[in-house]
């Protein structure tokens, strides 16, 4: 087996690394990650309602979405470049504690600036807010994959950062809104600003990788390695770098173009957002990983075969060369790297990405109207069951799921997360026609009896519901906590920002071109096929896990330990 399991594993272990000063810290970032996403994507939207300001004319407000929808795009920027007077607090802590101080300023301003009267400065402090935030997000999970080790493993710490970003968003989120509702909303965003900016402080002291990658010693052996005998040819990597340089700046010259007309142009001529993801989504994420990944897996086979390789060293690179190889490092190695390591099973990887959290990806978009439309429940109701219950169940499927990754390992974690996953939609499916076996078992167990203590709205309809989705965000947690884990043990520790940003943006493309065929089978087929077919896909991804989990024992096997950069220390 691939992994590496701790001496006594269990909640034992669980607390161990709960004792370390690098599982705190990776609370404190997880929550600064959640944070901003809740209060620019959602609270945000209710403060404006309030003051009665009309969404249409605000363009900004729809790049706040395609900030973090497309953060893959710069994330090259975070592994190969310092940020000058930032650079000595670290690889990571360069990015991170700037994005923190900067998120809390910006709250902080925007709890003193009117939305009515000074719109203008308004949005472009949120959409400004947003990108920092997504950079932010790029930033801490590389931190993560970065500082794990034997005590504070990187399935335990990608655990505690879920744990934190979900309790982030239900401060953020609903949280926030009962406070607004007290001190107002000014009051309420200061808050949320003086605690980011608390972060950003502690940040201030929090471990590193201690690598400068940008410009330092790491940075120039890279560079040093790619004129050295045995290694590509400069023409040969310049010719692949101008395919996937023109790739990336198509991707980027439409994203731009995007930001300009809703920017500039006036609301009826503004481009939408969600048609804009939908349309041009896939093809952004073709451009700069599907096809990007093919020119590295060929130029990973040209050096596996032993073609186009210099014969001996070459000269140290000047002027357009150096350039070169600095552009090639940041856009194209990080992909020969992963490709040339994972060699054909990046087939089995890919595929796994795309299906394992495609219920996630697609069926949040049809949550609310399946409840509110369907069910015919009230949105008191919904936010009891799906906003508080259901962010609770999360939390404790995160640390359930953290214990299983200690218990029975990476890979068993992952598998039976998926399973569950899958299973829960059969619950939703029975509530689609009725619910009559949720109501059942609800009223068996005593649930009902305890949510018909809850003020006002407690009832057996609503015990049914938060039932069905308590045992869903349970399954959600748990392969939540050993998805991320995976994800972040498959890529390089010397390319992490860039190689984790890319493969979790495949679940951009899961959303965008599975949802309006979800849409449409809804329409004609109704809800109940919807879930037994997102059961059968879950099915599927099941048997993926499976095959993964043979790969790793198999390359485990033959290689007889962990490569350190495949699967950071645990």
């Amino acid at each position: 087996m691939a992994e590496a399991q701790t001496a006594k594993p269990g909640w034992g272990a669980v607390l161990r690394a709960m004792g370390q000063r690098k599982t705190g810290y990776t609370a404190l970032f997880g929550f600064a990650s959640g944070l901003p996403f809740s209060l620019f994507l959602g609270t945000l939207y209710a403060w404006l309602s309030e003051a009665k300001v009309d969404l249409e004319t605000m363009g900004v407000f729809s790049l706040i979405g395609l900030a973090y929808a497309f953060q893959f795009l710069w994330s090259p920027l975070i592994d190969k470049v310092n940020i000058a007077g930032f650079a000595r607090l670290g690889r990571r802590k360069q990015w991170i504690v700037p994005a923190q101080l900067l998120l809390g300023a910006i709250l902080v301003t925007l709890s003193l600036l009117n939305p009515v009267s000074q719109l203008g400065w308004f949005s472009l402090l949120a959409g400004i807010g947003a990108f920092a935030s997504a950079t932010q997000d790029i930033a801490i999970n590389a931190w993560r994959i970065d500082v794990a080790d034997e005590k504070a493993t990187l399935d335990i710490l990608s655990t505690v950062y879920q744990m934190g970003y979900r309790l982030a968003a239900l401060v953020g989120g609903a949280f926030g809104l009962i406070i607004a509702a007290r001190i107002g909303w000014p009051e309420t965003y200061a808050l949320m600003g003086a605690i980011l900016l608390g972060i950003g402080v502690f940040g201030l002291f929090a471990p590193d990788s201690g690598a400068h990658d940008g410009r330092g010693a790491t940075a120039d052996a890279q560079l040093l390695a790619l004129r050295q005998a045995g290694e590509l040819r400069p023409e040969v990597r310049a010719r692949a770098l101008g395919l996937v340089g023109l790739l990336w700046a198509g991707a980027i010259g439409v994203v731009l173009t995007f930001m300009v007309m809703s920017l500039a142009f006036p609301p009826e001529e503004r481009p939408n957002p969600t048609e804009f993801t939908l349309t041009w989504g896939p093809w952004i994420i073709i451009a700069t990983v599907v096809l990007p990944a093919l020119v590295a897996g060929w130029l990973a086979g040209q050096k596996r075969a032993g073609r186009n390789l210099l014969a001996e060293d070459a000269p140290p690179a000047r002027g357009a060369g150096f350039a070169m190889d600095h552009l090639y490092r940041a856009l194209v190695l990080p992909l020969v790297e992963f490709v040339g390591r994972i060699g054909w099973s990046l087939v089995l990887i890919l595929a796994l990405v795309l299906t394992y959290r495609i219920c996630d990806a697609i069926w949040g978009t049809f949550a609310y109207p399946f409840y509110l439309g369907e069910l015919h429940y009230t949105n008191d109701e919904v936010a009891f069951a799906s906003k508080f219950f259901g962010v609770g169940a999360i939390i404790a499927g995160l640390a359930l799921g953290g214990y299983l990754l200690t218990v029975l390992g990476r890979m068993a974690t992952l598998t039976l997360g998926g399973l569950l996953a899958a299973l829960t939609n059969l619950l939703y499916a029975d509530l689609a026609i009725g619910g009559a076996r949720m109501q059942a078992a609800s009223d068996a167990v005593g649930f009902t009896t305890l949510i018909m203590q809850v003020p006002v709205i407690g009832s057996p309809a609503l015990a049914k519901l938060t039932f069905t989705v308590m045992f869903e965000n349970l399954a959600i947690g748990i392969a939540g906590a050993a998805y991320v884990a995976w994800l972040s043990s498959i890529v390089s520790k010397q390319y992490s920002a860039v190689q984790y940003a890319l493969l979790s943006s495949l679940t951009l493309l899961v959303g965008t071109l599975g949802r309006g065929a979800l849409g449409e089978m809804i329409e004609n087929r109704g809800y109940y096929d919807v879930f037994v077919l997102t059961t059968l896909i879950g099915f599927g991804a099941v048997l993926l896990c499976i095959a993964e989990w043979v790969r790793q024992a198999r390359a485990g096997s033959a290689a007889g330990v962990v490569a350190p950069e495949a699967a950071p220390a645990e």
